[in-house]
This record gives C-alpha cells, sequence and structure tokens, in this order.
C-alpha cells in the first residue's frame, strides 16, 4: 500500500458506516458473526491493489513491506516521552505517558510478527497509544528474527531482558510489583512464556496482556481452517512463521513454543487475552484462556467479533479497530492501576 493508497484507505475508513457498507459489498458473515464493515472494506482495498502477501515476498523485502504497512495505518500518534534504551544488549524503546508519576506500573511488550518481521518501528504507533491511553510506562524490546536465529533464541533473548528489566526496573520509573508483560500475535506467544518462566523463577509479574497470541503451533484448532484465507492472516504466513521460527517439528509441542502444551507453575499473572473474531489463532487464544482458568489462573477473554488478526497496529485508521484498542488499553489501566 502506497502513500497515495494509504491517504484513499484513511479517507474512505473515515466515512459514514452506511456508505462504506456501500462500497465494501453485501456483508460478510462466517462462524456466525459478521465482518466489520471498515474491515471488509480494507480488505477490499487490498485486494483492489493488488499489494502482494508478505509471505510471499522474499523475506527481506517482505520486513519492509510489512514495516510500511504498519507504519501508515498506524498513524503519528501522541506520548508524553520517547526514547531508545538497550536492554540486555536487545534494541528497546521506552514509552512514558504525560503527566507520568515519579514511580508506576510498566508493560514489557514484545512485538509480533511470525519472530520473522516486525521491530520497534512496526509497533511504535500501538505502544504509544497503550503507555498514553493506560497512562501506564511501555518499554518495547527488539528480539532477533528468524531465520537469523531460530528457537530457542528468541525465548532466552526475552528471558534475559526480563530479568534485567525486574533488576533495573528503577531506571525506568517503574514499580518492580506492577511489571506486566504483554504482546501481539508471535509477541504474545513470547510474553505468555515469558510470563510462565517468571513465575517459576519468583519474578514479579503482575499482568499479562495477549492480544491473539499463537499458543498452539501444531495448528490442531478449527479456526485455523475456517478462516485460512481472505482475512489478512493466511496458513501460508502462519506456516512460514512457524517453520522459519521453529523448524524441527518436534518442537511445536515444546511448552516453549506451544503454551497450550505447558505445566502452569503456582504464582501465574492475571491475564487479559484479546482475541478477533476473524483469525486464524482465534480458537487456540480462546483455548489458552480456559486452560488459566482451569489452572486457577485469572484469565479474561475479550473477542472483538467482526476483526481480524492485526487490528491491534491499526491505530490510525478507522474507528472499529482504534476503539477496540482503547478497550484493551483501558483494560491495561485497570489490571495495573487500580
Amino acid at each position: 500500500m502506497d502513500t497515495v493508497e494509504a491517504l484513499t484507505a484513511k479517507s474512505l475508513l473515515a466515512l459514514p458506516e452506511r456508505i462504506q457498507r456501500r462500497l465494501a459489498g453485501r456483508p460478510v458473515v462466517l462462524d456466525g458473526q459478521p465482518l466489520a464493515t471498515e474491515t471488509q472494506l480494507l480488505l477490499r482495498l487490498q485486494r483492489v491493489a493488488r499489494e502482494p502477501a508478505v509471505e510471499s515476498l522474499p523475506i527481506p523485502e517482505g520486513r519492509r513491506a510489512l514495516l510500511k504497512q504498519s507504519v501508515l495505518v498506524g498513524g503519528k500518534q501522541p506520548v508524553g516521552k520517547v526514547r531508545d534504551e538497550t536492554v540486555a544488549g536487545l534494541p528497546a524503546r521506552f514509552y512514558e505517558p504525560t503527566g507520568a508519576q515519579d514511580v508506576g506500573p510498566m508493560l514489557v511488550f514484545f512485538h509480533g510478527g511470525g519472530w520473522i518481521y516486525g521491530d520497534l518501528d512496526s509497533h511504535d504507533a500501538v505502544c504509544r497509544v497503550l503507555a498514553e491511553r493506560a497512562g501506564v510506562r511501555v518499554l518495547a524490546l527488539d528480539y532477533t528474527l528468524s531465520p537469523e536465529v531460530v528457537f530457542p533464541a528468541a525465548y532466552d533473548e526475552c528471558l534475559r531482558a526480563y530479568a534485567e528489566i525486574v533488576e533495573r526496573a528503577g531506571d525506568w520509573g517503574a514499580d518492580r510489583d506492577r511489571l506486566a508483560v504483554g504482546g501481539d500475535s508471535a509477541g504474545g506467544n513470547l510474553a505468555t512464556v515469558v510470563a510462565i518462566e517468571a513465575a517459576r523463577q519468583g519474578w514479579p509479574c503482575a499482568f499479562q496482556l495477549l492480544v491473539y497470541p499463537l499458543t498452539d503451533a501444531t495448528g490442531a484448532a478449527k479456526s485455523r481452517q475456517t478462516f485460512a484465507r481472505g482475512f489478512y492472516l493466511t496458513d501460508e504466513f502462519i506456516a512460514l512463521a512457524r517453520d522459519t521460527y521453529s523448524p524441527d517439528a518436534q518442537t511445536w509441542t515444546d511448552p516453549r513454543v506451544s503454551p497450550l502444551y505447558a505445566d502452569l507453575p503456582a504464582g501465574l499473572a492475571p491475564a487479559l487475552v484479546v482475541t478477533a473474531g476473524f483469525d486464524p489463532l482465534r480458537d487456540e487464544g480462546e483455548a489458552y484462556v480456559e486452560k488459566l482458568q482451569a489452572g486457577g489462573v485469572q484469565a479474561r477473554l475479550i473477542r472483538f467479533p467482526g476483526m481480524i488478526h492485526g487490528f491491534f497496529n491499526m491505530v490510525g485508521v478507522g474507528r472499529t479497530a482504534r476503539s477496540a484498542v482503547d478497550e484493551i488499553a483501558d483494560a491495561l489501566r485497570a489490571a495495573l492501576t487500580a
């Protein structure tokens, strides 16, 4: 999506819903859910533009394409302060909300992108929104991607980084007792497994914010087939991500890759799991909520039924996705500032 197309999309997504419906076409209803009109219109615009799928491109080119898409739909979002950091040798970015007190809660954020794509810039806009709307500090980490490294490298990096953050919490004005982990998609997967290990190690972790996390690399959930085509995230993308990050099939049921197979430790932090109705990862995310609840963990599910995978980054266009992200940020605020 080039700049002209992005401006066109932004303008169309600002139109009244009744006009968007005419442009989007007949409503799409699948698995008992209607696709949000804005989302349907955006998908139609992508088809008209004949934009190649990220997974169809060579990985370096795909990374540039995903970053460009993310920046265009994220827009320019205000926040109190931003500065780049280094944590455990990894690039990081710290966001402080306007009016932050000397000490307060902080979310440690792991970006999505199938362990292959994504970086601090691809998720800059949503991190700004989370920080400013929730009133919490956000520290985003940029782990090493695959295929440059494979499992368990990113997992190990994120654990080392979190352990250092616990020790250095004061450097960011963070209250150690109100540290949280969070992420989207592959980043949600990493946040999940970091939270599990934090509980085992006795490290402080007060909350988990898991946005459409991948929890089962075997792909057994029904939604993997129901929404495999036509809703942005495809089964080809998921297969590329899994096979690149975890090329040994024997690791697909390793709890560090698939937390749905984990033995949950005592003291695991409360969680908010967010799913999208038209997302191939929907069912495994919701299965993880059931697993947490069965294990005695406080876990809440929010499903946005008309949304697709990727809506979390769409804070700069339209109304529907931004409203959903605002609701997520409000839940984060309630969990960490109550």
